[in-house]
């Protein structure tokens, strides 16, 4: 066993001050999404006990459920080996996709090299994304 490292001594964030989190269900196993999360986010997350998560597009830090509902309870947090990438256990409440399925990873390429949904939406996005 290695000594003891604090929060932010094993993250290497990119010049931008982001890293990649990968979400996976905790029941499953299953990939959910990834997303960025900058040092707010991570505080965010971990404060709460929900996903935080940081938007390149909007410039600013956004809570995963906050507008639709579907949290993500998180179990546990964990750093890859480089500490470059996050991996974030959750309990998924809803659906984790804003496309409306459980799991953004819902599309797989077949022998044709075609793209097939493999699942089924578990909402329809229109009804919790309101323009």
């Amino acid at each position: 066993m290695s000594e003891s490292k604090s929060l932010f001594e094993l993250i290497k964030f990119d010049s931008a001050g982001l890293v990649p989190a990968i979400v996976q269900d905790s029941s499953s196993g299953q990939v959910l999404m990834m997303a960025w999360m900058d040092r707010p986010a991570i505080e965010n997350t971990i404060r709460t006990g929900e996903t935080w998560f940081y938007s390149r597009s909007r410039k600013s830090s956004w809570h995963k459920g906050g507008t639709s509902g579907h949290i993500q309870k998180v179990d546990s947090i964990r750093v890859d080996c480089d500490g470059d990438t996050i991996l974030i256990q959750v309990s998924q409440h809803g659906g984790a996709c804003h496309n409306g399925f459980f799991s953004c990873f819902y599309r797989e390429l077949d022998k044709n090299q075609d793209w097939h949904e493999i699942t089924q939406p578990v909402f329809k996005p229109e009804s919790v994304y309101k323009s």
